[in-house]
């Protein structure tokens, strides 16, 4: 709460999270998707200057502590909080126009049946500017849903992040941004051969809206 004091937990806030959870729990018509989209920024391939070696019995993996700059990519990615299913691609940089780009190949790959794709991501500049709004007028079933700041709990695909960092890039060691590129691709479709939706409940969002209700009330006291 401390973070943010020009943007109180107040009314406005509590009623942009409990949107945002109805989104993730309410049953869905036949014509909705509820998708998770964020960048997880500054991949770096990191290769070593000497060879990674395995764990052995005994003996834990050993690693080279330095490693040659082969610059960054960023993961553009997208979660089905009903399916588990994701989308991904790697660019370069990260814009509008890279944001656009893979907003394109959503649109390509859903249905065209589902005509309300709603979008949960955060409130960078990126997300709402001129040439993103433009695309949007363009595929109204598109619709962007953007909680509170600091809410990144409430992004789904931020758990997904999670999931990648510790199983594929914990000792990042590729030998270039292609093979990174070609490996988180390789991790995205193994995921979704196994993909499964997160549990998600009101009930630990309603503990988090019960500390912000007693600050609302503490504030309106004074």
């Amino acid at each position: 709460m401390w973070l943010s004091p020009k943007v109180p937990r107040d009314s406005a806030f509590a009623k942009a999270i409990a949107e945002i959870s109805e989104l993730y729990t309410r049953e869905l018509q036949p014509h909705e998707r509820v998708i998770c989209l964020d960048e997880k920024t500054s991949l770096q391939p990191r290769p070593r200057k000497a060879p990674t070696l395995p764990p052995q019995e005994k003996t834990p993996i050993r690693i080279e502590h330095e490693y040659e700059r082969k610059g960054a990519l960023n993961l553009f990615a997208a979660f089905d909080t009903r399916t588990g299913q994701v989308w991904g691609q790697t660019f370069e940089r990260k814009r509008q126009v890279e944001l656009i780009a893979f907003l394109e190949d959503l649109n390509r790959q859903i249905p065209a049946a589902v005509t309300h794709i709603h979008i949960v991501l955060d409130n960078l500049p990126m997300h709402r500017g001129k040439q993103v709004q433009a695309w949007l007028a363009k595929h109204p079933r598109f619709i962007f849903h953007f909680p509170p700041v600091h809410c990144s709990w409430m992004n789904q695909v931020e758990q997904w992040f999670s999931i990648l960092q510790r199983k594929r890039l914990n000792l990042p060691n590729f030998k270039d941004k292609a093979v990174l590129a070609e490996r988180l691709q390789a991790f995205i479709e193994e995921w979704n051969t196994y993909a499964h939706p997160f549990h998600w409940t009101t009930k630990s969002v309603a503990k988090v809206m019960a500390k912000c209700e007693a600050n609302i009330t503490a504030s309106e006291a004074a």
